[in-house]
């Protein structure tokens, strides 16, 4: 796991034969922004050497923070740390856990809110609408073209909505996979958790390196969510958000600046501050998760027992608070 203190960009360009090619690569360290730099710049040397080789390379590397990366560390800001644990602050403004080696298992329940969940009740009415207009031209094979599309729609609706039970049905199941799967592998020990939209598992028994096959196996038995599964491996870390989303604690403006990732522009930091000061206002009334219970062996390692500790108090795993 790696979150850089310090990021610089190097640009390198080339022309050859009335063509000009650029590339842009980011760089890290945790030492200097000169050593950031020098980083960036081999980065880019390297980038174009292979690309005048031939290789196929993205030109521009994206500035992103977590989500989609692929070989580039965590871009974001880092809050606090605690040994090899490390907090840092998402794109969207909550705080989140990194670790590089206490698993962490993300298992989501319910569709997450916003513009695609209003599509569910929007894109019916477009699809009435549009097969009364095709109907009107005699265009009959697209009027029952649509009728498919949105029989399909409702159905996949229905389906959705049986197998989530409100988040009941569906947390049960999930519940019966761990249950089941430390049924299989008696020497594991999970701690449960209940997330707003799903659950949380810590693993306590000992410690995992991402990439190793239990991980996997692990993954894929409890139904991970894919996104995680995918950046723990990329990221080479297991990760837990610890503090609110902001959209479900009454903050509706987004951190500033909205785009982009770690490290802003001096003038955009006052926005920035004002925003995370009002931000951590709201969410200091509310958990992240819930503890729900423990499951598994007796057994426990001293550094998930560490990690747990400090992720039970910065998520209030134990309040009443509501979670969010």
């Amino acid at each position: 796991m790696i979150v850089p203190q310090y990021w610089a960009e190097g640009r390198l360009q080339h022309r050859e034969r009335g063509r000009q090619i650029t590339v842009r690569r980011f760089g890290w360290s945790d030492e200097s922004h000169a050593a950031a730099q020098a980083s960036a710049d081999a980065r880019a040397q390297d980038a174009l050497d292979r690309l005048m080789a031939g290789e196929k390379l993205v030109r521009r590397e994206p500035r992103l923070a977590y989500n989609g990366t692929d070989g580039v560390p965590i871009r974001e800001e880092i809050v606090s740390r605690h040994g090899d644990t490390i907090i840092t602050r998402n794109g969207y403004g909550a705080r989140c856990l990194n670790t590089p080696d206490v698993l962490f298992v993300d298992i989501d329940l319910v569709d997450k809110p916003g513009a695609a969940s209003g599509l569910e009740y929007i894109a019916p009415l477009f699809a009435v609408a549009a097969a009364a207009w095709a109907l009107q031209r005699r265009w009959y094979a697209v009027a029952v073209g649509i009728g498919v599309l949105f029989v399909v729609h409702v159905v996949r609706s229905i389906l959705h909505r049986r197998q989530t039970g409100g988040g009941v049905k569906a947390g049960e199941a999930a519940r019966a996979r761990v249950a089941a799967f430390v049924a299989r592998n008696p020497d594991w020990r999970f701690r449960l958790y209940k997330t707003p939209a799903g659950l949380r598992a810590l693993a306590r028994h000992r410690t995992f390196q991402p990439e190793e096959p239990a991980v996997a196996e692990c993954f894929s038995a409890l139904a991970t969510d894919p996104v995680y599964a995918r950046m723990c491996l990329n990221q080479r870390c297991f990760r837990a958000r610890v503090s609110a989303k902001p959209w479900r604690i009454g903050v509706r403006d987004h951190i500033r600046p909205r785009a982009g990732a770690w490290p802003v522009a001096p003038e955009q930091q006052p926005a920035r501050s004002r925003w995370i000061e009002a931000y951590e206002h709201a969410a200091r009334n509310h958990a992240s998760c819930h503890y729900l219970e423990s499951v598994g062996s007796s057994a426990e390692h001293p550094s998930a027992r560490a990690v747990q500790v400090l992720h039970d108090e910065l998520c209030r795993a134990n309040s009443p608070l509501p979670s969010a």
